[in-house]
C-alpha cells in the first residue's frame, strides 16, 4: 500500500468515527426532542376542553343564573328570553370549537416539528465540532505513533490539558515509549559490545591457525586438523558477522541518506565476480538509475547476500540475472534446482537453508535472507520470494524511492 493510500485510509478511518458520534449525538437529541414533543401534544390536548363538554358547561351557566328562584325586591330583574333556534347555535358553536382546537394542536405540532428540525441540525453541527475536539488527541497520539522508530524514539506526545482518560492515556504512551528508548538503547550497547567481544577472540585463533600451518614442522594431521579448524572459524566468523547485522537492521536506521542502489549493485557484482567465476556461474545485469534513502553498508549486505545465495545455490553453468526497476526496486533471479513452493516462505527464517543440513557446516549460515528482509524492513520496504518454475529462486525486494 502507497503512503498516499494509508494517509487516505487513516482520514477515512477518523472521519468514520467523527461521523459515528456526531450521529450518535444528533440522534439522541433528537430523540429527546421527539419524546419533549409528544409529551407537550398530550399534554396540550387534555387541557383543551372538548367542544360537547365546553357547551355543556355553558349550557349548566346559563340554568343557573337565568331564573333566580326568588326575586329580589327593588331590584331590576333581567328576563331571560328562549333563543329560537337553539340547537342550530349549539351545532354551530359546536363546528367553531372543533375547528378552534383542530387549528390550535395542529399549529403546535407544526411549531414543534419545525423547532425540532432546527434545533437537531444544530445539535448535528455542534456534535460534529465537538466529536473533532474530543478527537483531537487522538489524533496526536497516532501522528506521534506514526513518526516513531526503531532508532528515533524521541518523540513524545506531552498532552496538555485536565487529569481525563485521554490523559492517562497519553502519560501511559510517553512512559512506554521511554521504557521501549532504554531497552533500544541497552541493545545497542550490547551489540557494539558483542560485536568487539566476539570478533577479537576469533580473530586470534584464526591467526594462530595460520601461524600454526605455516610452521614446517607441522605434520599432515596436523595440517589436516589446522585447515578444518580454520574453516570452522571462518564459519563461526560469518555467523557472528551475520547475527550483529541482522540485530542492527532489526533495531531500526540511527541515520538515513540518499544511496544510489544501482552503484551498490555494480560494486557487489565486481566483488562476487570471482565467486561467479569459480562456480561457473554467468551473473546478468540490467541496471538503471535509482535512489533511495538508507543505509549503504546494510543495502551492501542486502545486495552481496543475495547474490551470493543465487550464485552458490545453483547449477553448473547457470545463470543469475539482477535487475533494478521502479517496483520492485531490486530483482535478484537464478537458475537452479527446483524448490518447493511450500518451503520458500520458511528461508526468511534465521538459519534455514535450500538443503536439508539445516544445522551442519557449510559455505552459509542460513541468515541471508533473514537479514535481506530485516534490512528491507529497516528501509520502509519488504522482501519476497517465489520459486521459478524451471528451478531456482526469485527475490524480490521492494524499497521506497
Amino acid at each position: 500500500m502507497s503512503e498516499k493510500s494509508a494517509a487516505a485510509g487513516r482520514r477515512s478511518l477518523r472521519l468514520s468515527v467523527r461521523t459515528r458520534l456526531t450521529a450518535l449525538y444528533g440522534g439522541l437529541f433528537l430523540l429527546a426532542g421527539l419524546v419533549l414533543v409528544t409529551v407537550t401534544y398530550i399534554v396540550v390536548s387534555n387541557v383543551l376542553p372538548a367542544p360537547a363538554q365546553y357547551l355543556e358547561g355553558v349550557r349548566a351557566v346559563r340554568l343557573g343564573t337565568a331564573f333566580p328562584a326568588e326575586p329580589v325586591p327593588g331590584e331590576a330583574t333581567a328576563t331571560i328570553v328562549p333563543v329560537q333556534g337553539d340547537g342550530q347555535v349549539a351545532q354551530a358553536a359546536t363546528e367553531v370549537l372543533t375547528d378552534y382546537r383542530s387549528s390550535t394542536m395542529s399549529t403546535l405540532l407544526l411549531a414543534s416539528v419545525i423547532a425540532l428540525v432546527v434545533t437537531a441540525g444544530l445539535a448535528v453541527l455542534f456534535g460534529w465540532f465537538m466529536a473533532g475536539r474530543a478527537l483531537r488527541p487522538l489524533h496526536t497520539i497516532t501522528s506521534t505513533a506514526r513518526r516513531l522508530e526503531a532508532g528515533k524514539l524521541d518523540q513524545r506526545i506531552n498532552l496538555d490539558g485536565p487529569r481525563d482518560e485521554l490523559k492517562e492515556l497519553a502519560d501511559t504512551f510517553d512512559g512506554m515509549l521511554d521504557r521501549l528508548a532504554g531497552s533500544f538503547e541497552s541493545q545497542k550497547r550490547f551489540v557494539a559490545n558483542a560485536s568487539h567481544e566476539l570478533r577479537t577472540p576469533l580473530a586470534v585463533q584464526r591467526t594462530l591457525i595460520e601461524v600454526a600451518l605455516e610452521n614446517p614442522d607441522a605434520g599432515p594431521v596436523l595440517a589436516k586438523l589446522g585447515e578444518h579448524l580454520l574453516q570452522t572459524n571462518e564459519r563461526s566468523e560469518r555467523l557472528i558477522e551475520g547475527l550483529l547485522v541482522l540485530a542492527r537492521s532489526d533495531r531500526g536506521l540511527s541515520a538515513r541518506s540518499p544511496i544510489r542502489l544501482d552503484k551498490v549493485v555494480r560494486s557487489v557484482v565486481k566483488l562476487t565476480a570471482e565467486q561467479a567465476a569459480e562456480a561457473g556461474v554467468t551473473v546478468e545485469t540490467r541496471l538503471r538509475a535509482r535512489t533511495v534513502i538508507g543505509d549503504a553498508v546494510l543495502l551492501e549486505r542486502l545486495v552481496l547476500n543475495l547474490v551470493s545465495n543465487a550464485i552458490s545455490y545453483n547449477v553448473a553453468a547457470g545463470w543469475v540475472s539482477v535487475v533494478i526497476g521502479a517496483t520492485p526496486a531490486l530483482t535478484v533471479r537464478n537458475s537452479g534446482p527446483n524448490v518447493d513452493s511450500a518451503e520458500v516462505a520458511g528461508f526468511f527464517e534465521p538459519f534455514r537453508r535450500g538443503k536439508p543440513d539445516r544445522t551442519g557446516a557449510g559455505e552459509h549460515s542460513g541468515l541471508g535472507l533473514s537479514i535481506v528482509r530485516s534490512v528491507a524492513r529497516a528501509h520502509d520496504g519488504d522482501a519476497t520470494a517465489r520459486a521459478n518454475p524451471n528451478g531456482g529462486l526469485t527475490v524480490e525486494v521492494c524499497l521506497p524511492a
